[in-house]
């Protein structure tokens, strides 16, 4: 049963897009909508908490540890609250010899975080991404889970988190 406190972080507008979700899926079938939940719960809360999971968990009729092995397979899901701004640096070996762990480092140093933190101010978390796909690009960095940034060089990094910054006027 879902308790008080869980069942008010999850919207009833949210829940109707779970329902939405699960009826693309034969009766028997619904947890195949686990992902697409997992999505909405994160576009509504900024990340997935341990409680939306199990509330995800009993709408689907799954086990809990089944929707966190979900959640905790894919780098898409925050598993905790993140900047407005999250940067996934590709860093798997194709990347890496094509200057991905510099990019990283470029970014630890102008963001003045490590990588898995988020700035003082709530912009940007930094993060490292498996294979975005886009070797040839290197560097690369997806930004908010949606947005490709190739061929990354320090001028255009410097570029992307400063006119990110302009945009929020900080």
């Amino acid at each position: 049963m879902i308790s008080e406190v869980v069942s008010h972080t999850i919207s009833d507008a949210t829940k109707a897009r779970f329902a939405k979700e699960v009826a693309k899926y034969p009766a028997d079938q619904k947890q195949s909508a686990v992902m697409a939940c997992l999505a909405i719960v994160q576009q509504e809360l900024g990340y997935v908490s341990t409680e939306s999971e199990k509330v995800i968990a009993d709408y689907l009729g799954m086990a809990p540890i089944a929707v966190h092995e979900v959640t905790t397979f894919y780098n898409m899901y925050n598993q905790q609250p993140v900047g407005k701004y999250k940067l996934n640096v590709c860093t798997n070996l194709p990347c890496q010899l094509r200057d991905g762990g510099r990019a990283l480092n470029h970014l630890e140093h102008k963001l003045g975080v490590s990588m898995g933190e988020t700035t003082s101010d709530g912009l940007f978390t930094l993060q490292q991404c498996e294979c975005l796909g886009a070797c040839a690009d290197s560097p690369v960095l997806l930004v908010n889970d949606r947005t490709m940034c190739s061929f990354m060089s320090n001028d255009k990094l410097d570029q992307l988190v400063d006119g990110l910054r302009a945009a929020e006027g900080k």
